[in-house]
Protein backbone atom coordinates (compact mmCIF):
# COMPACT_ATOMS: atom_id res chain seq x y z
CA UNK A 1 0.00 0.00 0.00
CA UNK A 2 1.42 3.54 -1.12
CA UNK A 3 0.42 5.77 2.07
CA UNK A 4 2.75 8.44 0.40
CA UNK A 5 2.86 9.62 -3.69
CA UNK A 6 5.33 12.24 -5.33
CA UNK A 7 5.45 13.82 -7.98
CA UNK A 8 8.72 15.07 -9.46
CA UNK A 9 11.36 14.42 -12.22
CA UNK A 10 13.84 14.49 -9.79
CA UNK A 11 15.10 11.00 -8.74
CA UNK A 12 17.60 11.87 -6.09
CA UNK A 13 15.15 13.89 -4.37
CA UNK A 14 12.86 10.68 -4.66
CA UNK A 15 15.86 8.54 -3.77
CA UNK A 16 15.78 10.10 -0.52
CA UNK A 17 11.80 10.32 0.46
CA UNK A 18 12.17 6.55 0.06
CA UNK A 19 15.24 6.29 2.21
CA UNK A 20 12.60 8.38 4.65
CA UNK A 21 9.90 5.55 4.73
CA UNK A 22 12.07 2.68 5.11
CA UNK A 23 13.56 4.36 8.02
CA UNK A 24 10.73 3.71 10.30
CA UNK A 25 7.19 4.67 8.63
CA UNK A 26 4.94 2.21 7.26
CA UNK A 27 3.41 1.52 3.67
CA UNK A 28 5.01 2.60 0.96
CA UNK A 29 5.89 5.47 -1.74
CA UNK A 30 4.39 5.89 -5.32
CA UNK A 31 5.85 8.12 -7.54
CA UNK A 32 5.28 10.09 -11.13
CA UNK A 33 8.47 11.24 -12.40
CA UNK A 34 7.13 13.81 -14.17
CA UNK A 35 7.00 17.88 -13.70
CA UNK A 36 3.29 18.24 -15.28
CA UNK A 37 -0.14 18.29 -12.64
CA UNK A 38 -3.29 16.97 -14.02
CA UNK A 39 -5.74 19.36 -14.53
CA UNK A 40 -8.51 17.16 -12.62
CA UNK A 41 -7.37 15.50 -9.25
CA UNK A 42 -9.28 12.46 -10.71
CA UNK A 43 -7.06 11.60 -13.07
CA UNK A 44 -4.05 11.43 -10.84
CA UNK A 45 -6.40 9.45 -8.08
CA UNK A 46 -7.16 6.81 -11.20
CA UNK A 47 -3.60 6.12 -11.57
CA UNK A 48 -3.21 5.22 -8.15
CA UNK A 49 -2.55 1.23 -6.83
CA UNK A 50 -5.01 2.72 -3.84
CA UNK A 51 -7.92 4.75 -3.16
CA UNK A 52 -6.95 6.55 -0.81
CA UNK A 53 -2.83 7.63 -0.25
CA UNK A 54 -2.42 10.34 2.75
CA UNK A 55 0.67 12.41 2.10
CA UNK A 56 0.88 14.19 -1.44
CA UNK A 57 4.56 15.65 -2.20
CA UNK A 58 4.82 17.75 -4.89
CA UNK A 59 8.47 17.83 -5.49
CA UNK A 60 11.45 19.63 -6.82
CA UNK A 61 10.64 20.81 -10.83
CA UNK A 62 7.07 20.97 -10.27
CA UNK A 63 6.30 24.76 -11.27
CA UNK A 64 5.04 26.13 -8.13
CA UNK A 65 2.27 28.13 -9.56
CA UNK A 66 0.71 24.99 -11.17
CA UNK A 67 0.97 23.24 -6.95
CA UNK A 68 -0.74 26.03 -5.81
CA UNK A 69 -3.64 25.67 -8.76
CA UNK A 70 -3.67 22.10 -7.83
CA UNK A 71 -3.48 22.08 -4.05
CA UNK A 72 -6.07 24.53 -4.09
CA UNK A 73 -8.06 22.38 -6.00
CA UNK A 74 -7.60 19.49 -3.57
CA UNK A 75 -8.68 21.34 -0.52
CA UNK A 76 -11.70 21.72 -1.78
CA UNK A 77 -12.51 17.74 -3.05
CA UNK A 78 -10.13 16.19 -1.02
CA UNK A 79 -9.79 17.85 2.20
CA UNK A 80 -8.05 15.14 4.09
CA UNK A 81 -5.64 14.59 2.07
CA UNK A 82 -1.85 16.36 3.16
CA UNK A 83 -0.20 18.09 0.28
CA UNK A 84 3.53 18.90 1.16
CA UNK A 85 5.52 21.38 -1.90
CA UNK A 86 9.19 21.15 -1.90
CA UNK A 87 9.90 24.52 -2.18
CA UNK A 88 12.43 27.29 -0.73
CA UNK A 89 11.12 29.22 2.37
CA UNK A 90 9.82 32.13 0.72
CA UNK A 91 7.57 34.45 2.78
CA UNK A 92 5.54 35.26 -0.10
CA UNK A 93 5.00 31.59 -1.44
CA UNK A 94 4.47 30.71 1.94
CA UNK A 95 1.43 33.06 2.36
CA UNK A 96 0.00 31.93 -1.31
CA UNK A 97 0.39 28.01 0.12
CA UNK A 98 -1.23 28.33 3.13
CA UNK A 99 -4.52 30.16 1.72
CA UNK A 100 -3.78 27.10 -1.32
CA UNK A 101 -4.31 24.29 1.80
CA UNK A 102 -0.74 23.56 1.65
CA UNK A 103 -0.11 21.56 4.76
CA UNK A 104 4.14 22.16 4.40
CA UNK A 105 6.55 23.43 2.82
CA UNK A 106 10.14 21.31 2.61
CA UNK A 107 13.59 22.23 1.17
CA UNK A 108 14.30 20.38 -1.71
CA UNK A 109 17.58 19.62 -0.55
CA UNK A 110 16.24 17.99 3.06
CA UNK A 111 18.25 14.93 3.88
CA UNK A 112 16.23 11.50 4.60
CA UNK A 113 16.18 12.08 8.62
CA UNK A 114 14.58 15.59 7.76
CA UNK A 115 12.08 14.33 5.47
CA UNK A 116 11.10 11.39 7.39
CA UNK A 117 10.38 13.85 10.41
CA UNK A 118 8.18 15.86 7.85
CA UNK A 119 6.63 12.60 6.58
CA UNK A 120 5.29 11.05 10.07
CA UNK A 121 3.88 14.64 10.44
CA UNK A 122 1.66 15.00 7.37
CA UNK A 123 0.51 11.85 8.45
CA UNK A 124 -0.32 12.51 11.88
CA UNK A 125 -2.24 15.45 10.07
CA UNK A 126 -4.13 13.32 7.48
CA UNK A 127 -5.22 11.12 10.25
CA UNK A 128 -6.60 14.22 12.48
CA UNK A 129 -8.41 15.32 9.61
CA UNK A 130 -9.39 11.85 8.35
CA UNK A 131 -10.91 11.03 11.67
CA UNK A 132 -12.79 14.48 11.66
CA UNK A 133 -14.28 13.75 8.07
CA UNK A 134 -15.43 10.57 8.72
CA UNK A 135 -17.95 8.81 11.60
CA UNK A 136 -15.63 6.87 13.52
CA UNK A 137 -16.58 3.79 15.85
CA UNK A 138 -15.73 4.05 18.96
CA UNK A 139 -12.36 4.65 18.87
CA UNK A 140 -9.51 2.68 20.86
CA UNK A 141 -7.18 5.35 22.85
CA UNK A 142 -4.27 3.06 23.62
CA UNK A 143 -1.12 4.91 25.05
CA UNK A 144 2.15 3.75 24.88
CA UNK A 145 4.26 2.73 27.79
CA UNK A 146 5.98 5.47 29.85
CA UNK A 147 8.99 4.15 31.28
CA UNK A 148 10.88 6.41 34.39
CA UNK A 149 14.49 5.85 35.25
CA UNK A 150 14.84 7.07 38.91
CA UNK A 151 17.98 7.09 41.23
CA UNK A 152 17.95 8.91 44.68
CA UNK A 153 21.27 9.37 44.14
CA UNK A 154 23.58 10.80 41.21
CA UNK A 155 26.71 9.42 39.68
CA UNK A 156 25.14 5.73 39.17
CA UNK A 157 24.57 5.67 35.31
CA UNK A 158 20.84 6.63 35.21
CA UNK A 159 21.03 8.67 31.62
CA UNK A 160 23.80 5.81 30.49
CA UNK A 161 20.87 3.57 31.31
CA UNK A 162 18.23 5.34 30.18
CA UNK A 163 19.55 6.21 26.65
CA UNK A 164 20.70 2.76 26.47
CA UNK A 165 17.03 1.76 26.51
CA UNK A 166 16.01 4.04 24.34
CA UNK A 167 18.39 2.75 21.88
CA UNK A 168 17.36 -0.65 22.49
CA UNK A 169 13.32 -0.08 22.28
CA UNK A 170 14.08 1.80 18.57
CA UNK A 171 15.58 -1.43 17.72
CA UNK A 172 12.59 -2.98 18.45
CA UNK A 173 9.80 -0.21 17.49
CA UNK A 174 11.79 2.17 15.28
CA UNK A 175 10.26 5.97 15.18
CA UNK A 176 8.04 4.99 17.80
CA UNK A 177 10.47 5.70 21.11
CA UNK A 178 11.03 9.12 22.19
CA UNK A 179 13.36 9.80 25.62
CA UNK A 180 12.38 12.79 27.53
CA UNK A 181 15.18 14.51 29.56
CA UNK A 182 13.71 15.55 32.91
CA UNK A 183 17.08 16.80 34.54
CA UNK A 184 15.61 20.31 33.67
CA UNK A 185 18.65 21.97 35.61
CA UNK A 186 21.89 19.38 34.44
CA UNK A 187 20.19 16.81 31.96
CA UNK A 188 23.20 14.83 29.97
CA UNK A 189 20.80 13.43 27.07
CA UNK A 190 21.83 15.37 24.67
CA UNK A 191 25.54 14.49 25.26
CA UNK A 192 24.75 10.71 26.20
CA UNK A 193 23.20 10.90 22.25
CA UNK A 194 25.94 13.49 20.89
CA UNK A 195 22.99 15.87 19.73
CA UNK A 196 22.94 19.52 19.75
CA UNK A 197 18.74 20.16 19.88
CA UNK A 198 17.13 23.02 18.30
CA UNK A 199 14.39 23.02 20.85
CA UNK A 200 14.29 21.97 24.06
CA UNK A 201 12.03 20.78 26.91
CA UNK A 202 11.44 24.33 27.12
CA UNK A 203 9.31 24.46 23.37
CA UNK A 204 7.74 21.36 24.34
CA UNK A 205 6.09 22.73 27.35
CA UNK A 206 4.44 25.94 25.54
CA UNK A 207 0.58 26.47 25.03
CA UNK A 208 1.14 25.69 21.14
CA UNK A 209 2.52 22.40 21.58
CA UNK A 210 0.41 21.25 24.81
CA UNK A 211 -2.45 22.28 22.44
CA UNK A 212 -1.80 20.53 19.45
CA UNK A 213 0.47 17.31 19.25
CA UNK A 214 1.43 18.12 15.42
CA UNK A 215 3.02 20.95 17.02
CA UNK A 216 4.68 19.33 20.06
CA UNK A 217 6.96 16.30 17.77
CA UNK A 218 7.82 19.29 15.66
CA UNK A 219 10.52 20.07 18.14
CA UNK A 220 12.09 16.55 18.98
CA UNK A 221 14.87 15.75 17.64
CA UNK A 222 15.56 12.68 15.61
CA UNK A 223 18.65 10.60 16.27
CA UNK A 224 20.46 8.16 14.15
CA UNK A 225 19.27 5.34 16.43
CA UNK A 226 15.69 5.27 15.12
CA UNK A 227 14.27 7.71 17.97
CA UNK A 228 13.45 10.94 19.03
CA UNK A 229 14.78 12.67 21.90
CA UNK A 230 13.37 16.04 23.86
CA UNK A 231 16.65 17.42 25.55
CA UNK A 232 16.97 19.48 29.01
CA UNK A 233 17.38 23.02 29.01
CA UNK A 234 20.60 24.67 27.08
CA UNK A 235 20.65 26.83 30.75
CA UNK A 236 19.95 26.06 34.37
CA UNK A 237 17.65 28.99 34.57
CA UNK A 238 15.30 28.42 31.66
CA UNK A 239 14.21 25.29 33.82
CA UNK A 240 12.42 27.33 36.58
CA UNK A 241 9.89 27.88 34.73
CA UNK A 242 8.80 24.52 34.36
CA UNK A 243 6.18 23.04 35.82
CA UNK A 244 4.91 19.75 37.32
CA UNK A 245 1.39 20.35 35.27
CA UNK A 246 3.53 20.97 32.41
CA UNK A 247 5.48 18.13 32.70
CA UNK A 248 2.38 15.85 33.47
CA UNK A 249 0.51 17.12 30.17
CA UNK A 250 3.67 16.49 28.31
CA UNK A 251 4.05 13.35 28.83
CA UNK A 252 0.29 12.38 28.45
CA UNK A 253 0.10 14.04 25.03
CA UNK A 254 3.83 11.73 23.92
CA UNK A 255 2.14 8.69 25.73
CA UNK A 256 -0.80 9.25 22.88
CA UNK A 257 1.51 9.81 20.26
CA UNK A 258 4.79 7.04 20.85
CA UNK A 259 4.71 3.26 21.69
CA UNK A 260 7.33 3.75 24.50
CA UNK A 261 7.92 6.74 25.86
CA UNK A 262 11.57 6.55 28.09
CA UNK A 263 12.04 9.43 30.74
CA UNK A 264 15.23 10.13 32.73
CA UNK A 265 15.11 12.18 35.73
CA UNK A 266 17.00 14.11 37.91
CA UNK A 267 18.49 12.19 40.83
CA UNK A 268 16.26 12.56 44.83
CA UNK A 269 12.70 12.91 44.01
CA UNK A 270 12.01 16.96 43.29
CA UNK A 271 8.39 17.95 42.19
CA UNK A 272 9.11 17.30 38.52
CA UNK A 273 9.89 13.68 39.49
CA UNK A 274 7.01 12.82 41.03
CA UNK A 275 4.75 14.32 38.76
CA UNK A 276 6.42 12.23 35.94
CA UNK A 277 6.23 8.87 38.28
CA UNK A 278 2.57 9.14 38.65
CA UNK A 279 2.40 9.25 34.65
CA UNK A 280 4.50 6.42 34.67
CA UNK A 281 3.90 2.62 33.49
CA UNK A 282 6.94 1.53 34.68
CA UNK A 283 10.01 2.72 36.88
CA UNK A 284 13.60 1.63 36.54
CA UNK A 285 15.41 2.27 39.65
CA UNK A 286 18.90 2.32 39.08
CA UNK A 287 21.72 1.66 41.91
CA UNK A 288 25.19 1.65 42.48
CA UNK A 289 26.76 -1.05 44.35
CA UNK A 290 27.90 0.80 47.14
CA UNK A 291 26.45 1.30 50.68
CA UNK A 292 25.23 5.24 49.85
CA UNK A 293 23.17 4.28 46.70
CA UNK A 294 21.19 1.21 48.14
CA UNK A 295 20.27 2.86 51.33
CA UNK A 296 19.54 6.02 49.48
CA UNK A 297 17.29 3.67 47.04
CA UNK A 298 15.97 2.41 50.37
CA UNK A 299 15.08 5.54 51.66
CA UNK A 300 13.36 6.56 48.15
CA UNK A 301 11.19 3.62 48.09
CA UNK A 302 10.07 3.64 51.33
CA UNK A 303 8.57 7.68 51.36
CA UNK A 304 7.32 6.83 47.74
CA UNK A 305 5.21 3.77 49.16
CA UNK A 306 3.75 6.10 52.18
CA UNK A 307 2.94 8.73 49.41
CA UNK A 308 1.52 5.68 46.99
CA UNK A 309 2.62 7.02 44.49
CA UNK A 310 4.76 3.63 43.11
CA UNK A 311 3.39 2.48 39.71
CA UNK A 312 2.73 -1.39 39.87
CA UNK A 313 5.08 -2.45 37.81
CA UNK A 314 8.95 -1.73 39.10
CA UNK A 315 12.46 -2.83 37.67
CA UNK A 316 15.33 -2.84 40.03
CA UNK A 317 19.12 -2.46 38.20
CA UNK A 318 22.25 -2.99 39.62
CA UNK A 319 24.47 -0.62 38.07
CA UNK A 320 28.37 -1.19 37.46
CA UNK A 321 28.35 -4.32 39.63
CA UNK A 322 31.62 -5.93 41.24
CA UNK A 323 31.52 -8.87 43.05
CA UNK A 324 35.04 -7.80 44.36
CA UNK A 325 33.84 -4.54 46.36
CA UNK A 326 32.32 -6.64 49.32
CA UNK A 327 29.15 -6.43 48.37
CA UNK A 328 26.56 -8.50 47.01
CA UNK A 329 23.27 -9.29 45.36
CA UNK A 330 22.19 -10.82 48.16
CA UNK A 331 22.85 -7.58 50.73
CA UNK A 332 21.47 -4.89 48.32
CA UNK A 333 18.01 -7.24 48.06
CA UNK A 334 17.94 -7.65 51.81
CA UNK A 335 18.51 -3.75 52.43
CA UNK A 336 16.09 -2.76 49.53
CA UNK A 337 13.24 -4.80 50.31
CA UNK A 338 13.41 -6.04 46.51
CA UNK A 339 14.85 -8.00 44.43
CA UNK A 340 17.30 -6.91 42.12
CA UNK A 341 15.68 -7.67 38.08
CA UNK A 342 18.54 -6.56 35.92
CA UNK A 343 22.95 -6.81 37.24
CA UNK A 344 25.23 -4.72 34.92
CA UNK A 345 28.43 -5.51 35.43
CA UNK A 346 31.43 -2.41 35.28
CA UNK A 347 32.66 -2.22 31.61
CA UNK A 348 34.96 -0.23 30.04
CA UNK A 349 33.14 -0.42 26.95
CA UNK A 350 30.09 1.20 28.61
CA UNK A 351 32.21 4.18 29.63
CA UNK A 352 33.77 4.76 26.39
CA UNK A 353 30.28 4.76 24.78
CA UNK A 354 28.89 7.12 27.44
CA UNK A 355 32.20 9.68 26.47
CA UNK A 356 31.37 9.23 22.56
CA UNK A 357 27.95 10.11 22.99
CA UNK A 358 27.02 6.80 21.41
CA UNK A 359 25.38 4.33 23.66
CA UNK A 360 26.66 0.78 23.61
CA UNK A 361 23.59 -0.89 22.06
CA UNK A 362 23.68 1.51 19.29
CA UNK A 363 26.43 -0.85 17.90
CA UNK A 364 27.32 -4.65 17.75
CA UNK A 365 29.90 -3.85 20.83
CA UNK A 366 30.32 -7.44 22.28
CA UNK A 367 30.42 -7.16 25.83
CA UNK A 368 28.92 -8.83 29.27
CA UNK A 369 27.02 -5.14 29.51
CA UNK A 370 25.67 -5.08 26.31
CA UNK A 371 23.64 -8.63 27.27
CA UNK A 372 22.83 -7.27 30.66
CA UNK A 373 21.21 -4.07 28.49
CA UNK A 374 19.62 -5.98 26.43
CA UNK A 375 17.59 -8.04 28.88
CA UNK A 376 16.62 -4.89 30.83
CA UNK A 377 15.02 -3.70 26.74
CA UNK A 378 13.45 -7.04 26.62
CA UNK A 379 11.22 -6.43 30.18
CA UNK A 380 9.58 -3.79 27.85
CA UNK A 381 8.89 -5.96 24.93
CA UNK A 382 4.93 -6.85 24.83
CA UNK A 383 5.73 -10.53 23.94
CA UNK A 384 8.03 -10.89 26.88
CA UNK A 385 5.94 -8.92 29.34
CA UNK A 386 2.86 -11.61 28.15
CA UNK A 387 5.07 -14.70 28.90
CA UNK A 388 6.11 -13.52 32.01
CA UNK A 389 3.67 -11.96 34.07
CA UNK A 390 4.64 -13.97 36.88
CA UNK A 391 7.76 -13.91 36.66
CA UNK A 392 8.91 -10.22 36.67
CA UNK A 393 11.34 -10.13 39.49
CA UNK A 394 13.83 -12.68 39.49
CA UNK A 395 16.77 -13.28 41.51
CA UNK A 396 19.90 -12.12 39.74
CA UNK A 397 23.89 -12.67 40.52
CA UNK A 398 27.17 -10.93 39.58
Amino acid sequence: MSRFVLITPDVDFDSRLRQAVAGGLQGGVQTFFTSLLPADPHDLFASLDQEHPEVLVLGPDVPLDEALRFATVLNVGFPELTVVVAAEPDPEFLLHAMRAGIRDIVAPNSDAAQLRVLLERASQSFTHRYRAAVPQQAPETTKGLVIGVFSPKGGVGKTTVATNIAIGLGKVAPMSVVIVDLDLQFGDVASGLYLNPEHTVTDAVTPAASQDSLVLKAFLTVHPGSIYALCAPPTPVDADEITPEQISRLLEQLSEQFQYVVVDTAPGLPEIGLAAMEKCTDVVWVSGMDIPSVRGLRAGLDILRQLDVLPETRHVVLNMADAKNGLTVQDLESTIGAPVDVSIPRSRAVSLSTNRGIPILQEPVRDPATKSLNQLVERFNPAWRAKSQRKLHRRVVV
